[in-house]
C-alpha cells in the first residue's frame, strides 16, 4: 500500500537516529500487530497520513537530521508564531508528512515569560506535549521488514509499549477535540483487544516499568479516568462506534470491553495504600 511504502521511505531517512526515536500516535497502533504478544484481528487498523516520532530532550541526536529528511524529498513546513515555530515534515507530492515530539515539563514558559513550546535539536524542531514523556518508558522493539508489509530490509524500530500507548491516551483525553476523542477511545479499545490474551504481562508491565516511574497522583488519575471514561456508554462513544467502514461496533461493546480490559490491566482489586509513595 502506498502509505507502507511512504512509511518505509521515512524510516530509511531516519535509519541513523532510530535507537533514540519513539514511533507513536497511530502509527505505533498500527506496529503493535507485528508484536508477538499481538492477537491478529481480521480487520484493518485505524489510517493516519501522519507519523509521530517521539524523543527525549536528552536524547544524543546528532548530525543533520533534517538534511537526510531533504535528501528523501521531505520537506519542511512551519506553522504558528512559537519560536521555533512549529513543523511537519511531508512528503513531496504525497499527503503524508513527519512530526517530531518531545517532552513538555513545567508550565511551557521560558523565564522570559515566552512560550515555550518547541525544540529545535539535529536541524529540526520537535513540539513539546505534556505526558509525552509516559510513551518512552519501556519502549518495545518491531522487527520490521517484507513479511510485515513494509517494503523495507529488515529492521527494528521503537514504538511505545501497549501500556504506556494507552496510558498516555486516558492522560490527554479531556483536552482532546471531540473527533480526537472518538478515536482515542476506538484506539484504547482496540489496543485492548490486540492484547487481550496478555493482559497478565501488560499487567505486570504496569506494575513494575509504567507506574513505578509516574508521580502517585498521576497513577491515581489514569485509574479514575479510566474508571469514569467506560463507566456508561457516551456520545464519544457512540461517535467511536461509527468510525469503522470494515466493522460493525456497538458503544456498549466498546465500554464493556473497554472497562474488563482495563480492570484487569490495572488489576484495580489493589488499594490505593498499595500505589506507594515519592
Amino acid at each position: 500500500m502506498e502509505d507502507s511504502a511512504n512509511f518505509a521511505r521515512l524510516v530509511e531517512a531516519i535509519r541513523s537516529w532510530l535507537p533514540h526515536i519513539v514511533i507513536v500516535g497511530g502509527w505505533a497502533h498500527r506496529l503493535h500487530r507485528f508484536h508477538p504478544l499481538a492477537t491478529v484481528q481480521d480487520y484493518q487498523p485505524l489510517r493516519t497520513v501522519d507519523v509521530d516520532l517521539a524523543f527525549s530532550p536528552r536524547a544524543p541526536l546528532r548530525g543533520d537530521l533534517k538534511q537526510a529528511l531533504k535528501n528523501a524529498d521531505f520537506d519542511e513546513e512551519l506553522f504558528g508564531d512559537v519560536t521555533p515555530p512549529v513543523a511537519h515534515y511531508a512528503l513531496r507530492d504525497a499527503s503524508f508528512y513527519a512530526e517530531f515530539l518531545t517532552v513538555l515539563q513545567g508550565d511551557g514558559l521560558r523565564r522570559d515569560g515566552q512560550r515555550d513550546l518547541t525544540l529545535a535539536k539535529a536541524g529540526i524542531t520537535a513540539q513539546k506535549l505534556r505526558y509525552l514523556d509516559v510513551l518512552l518508558i519501556a519502549p518495545w522493539s518491531i522487527t520490521l521488514g517484507p513479511d510485515t508489509g513494509i517494503p523495507i530490509k529488515q529492521t527494528n524500530v521503537l514504538v511505545p509499549n501497549p501500556v504506556s500507548f494507552l496510558v498516555q491516551k486516558l492522560l490527554i483525553h479531556s483536552k482532546r477535540p471531540a473527533n480526537k476523542k472518538a478515536q482515542d477511545i476506538l484506539y484504547i479499545h482496540d489496543s485492548l483487544q490486540l492484547f487481550g490474551a496478555s493482559l497478565d504481562t501488560l499487567t505486570s508491565v504496569w506494575r513494575d516499568e509504567i507506574r513505578p516511574k509516574m508521580p502517585v497522583r498521576t497513577a491515581k488519575t489514569v485509574l479514575t479516568i479510566a474508571k469514569e471514561l467506560f463507566g456508561e456508554v457516551t456520545d464519544v462513544t457512540r461517535d467511536a462506534a461509527r468510525i469503522p467502514a470494515d466493522r460493525v461496533l456497538q458503544p456498549d461493546d466498546i465500554r464493556a470491553a473497554s472497562q474488563y480490559g482495563f480492570a484487569k490491566l490495572f488489576d484495580t482489586a489493589l488499594g490505593q495504600s498499595q500505589l506507594g509513595t515519592q
